[in-house]
């Protein structure tokens, strides 16, 4: 949890000390307690007249001319002063040196401050936006280095079989170009997605919504990824039958196929993955289960992360589905989770989106997700 603005502010725990952040005793602030930058000043405008006043005070009771007590009185005062605003102003030159460091990349320097005024407040923003920063600029990296993982797997095994055809090794046979075809097609649905995280990020994306019979949606979502050949069998199971939800039609197929690509990779072979829909309340569940091993508890909000695989069920996919598909469920106004099912009972994964009462006469439009529509 953050800290709140204007508490005291300290290096994070485990971090070592910025590159040339000042040693606490070596700053001076007597004024940290002080709640107001302008009673600060206040204080020291105080402090410094007195001095000055004190001085030439003493000076005419010892009959001191002012050619000595004046000289004298400002540069006490002027010492008075360095010392006091030295520690009012280091945490602004801390953020100077800090933002310097940032502009090269290093986003490790944080701002120590012990005030409770308004420097204070900003030196903790600042370390705020700091943080902010560098986790940016890590998944940023993150990003790249999973992104250039991926497209190596289908790139080095497109390049080897046309090499072994160009070179005469392997004939140009149907089963061949079949999978030089299927890493072609994973390398679009790789860039199709990172398109669609872009979008995310963006927040250019809009809904088209529609009221969806449910059923028939669902129907034809399984007869497209049947269309992929795996060896699991697809069962539809949605009560009652007539049900509708207002929904965007790609948006939510391209969240039912990514939850069933999902569910039929981690299936045994002919197993079953059940999609159902249920009326509840005022939300529509729509559910998708399979027959797998299921997710580790410590997994079940990971899994919606950006290239996460998990540690239970790694597979060949990229880890983005997942999270393309809590985006599109969220952009609707709904939520998606892993539902807590006991050790070897599988996994499902439940999306809850709003029911919107019908608002207009006539039948639902009865929108069918065929491969046209594949995400």
């Amino acid at each position: 949890m953050r800290p709140e603005a204007g508490a005291a502010q300290g290096p994070p725990a485990g971090r070592p000390p910025a590159r040339g952040a000042r040693a606490p005793w070596s700053d001076v602030r007597p004024l940290d307690p002080l709640h107001s930058l302008k009673v600060k000043l206040g204080v020291l405008v105080a402090v410094t007249v007195t001095i000055a006043s004190l001085l030439v005070w003493l000076g005419l009771r010892s009959h001191i001319g002012p050619r000595y007590t004046l000289p004298a009185a400002i540069i006490i005062s002027l010492v008075v002063t360095q010392v006091l605003a030295r520690g009012m102003t280091s945490p602004l030159r801390e953020m100077t040196a800090a933002a310097r460091a940032m502009a090269t990349g290093d986003y490790t320097r944080r701002v120590r401050s012990t005030s409770h005024d308004e420097v204070g407040e900003l030196a903790v923003a600042f370390n705020r936006m700091a943080e902010d920063l560098e986790a940016v600029d890590r998944e940023r990296r993150e990003l790249v280095a999973n992104v250039s993982h991926e497209l190596r797997t289908p790139v080095s095994a497109l390049r080897a079989v046309l090499e072994n055809v160009v070179d005469g090794v392997t004939a140009p046979e149907p089963h061949v170009l079949g999978t030089a075809l299927a890493q072609t097609e994973r390398l679009g649905r790789l860039v199709e997605q990172l398109l669609d995280l872009s979008r995310v990020d963006a927040g250019a994306m809009r809904l088209d919504r529609d009221r969806l019979a449910l059923r028939p949606f669902l129907q034809g979502a399984v007869d497209a990824m049947s269309l992929a050949g795996r060896d699991v069998r697809f069962v539809v199971d949605v009560v009652p039958v007539e049900l509708v939800v207002s929904a965007d039609a790609e948006r939510l197929h391209q969240v039912v196929a990514n939850l069933l690509d999902n569910a039929s990779r981690h299936s045994p072979e002919q197993g079953t993955v059940t999609v159902s829909g249920r009326a509840l309340g005022e939300v529509v569940r729509i559910s998708v289960a399979d027959e797998g091993p299921g997710i580790a508890s410590a997994d079940r909000e990971r899994v919606f992360e950006r290239f996460h695989r998990g540690t239970t069920r790694p597979d060949g996919g990229t880890g983005l589905g997942l999270a393309i598909a809590r985006w599109a469920v969220q952009l609707h106004g709904g939520t998606i989770a892993v539902a807590p099912l006991p050790p070897g009972a599988g996994c499902r994964i439940d999306v809850h989106l709003p029911l919107h009462p019908q608002r207009h006469g006539g039948r639902p439009r009865e929108v069918v997700a065929g491969p046209e529509r594949a995400a």
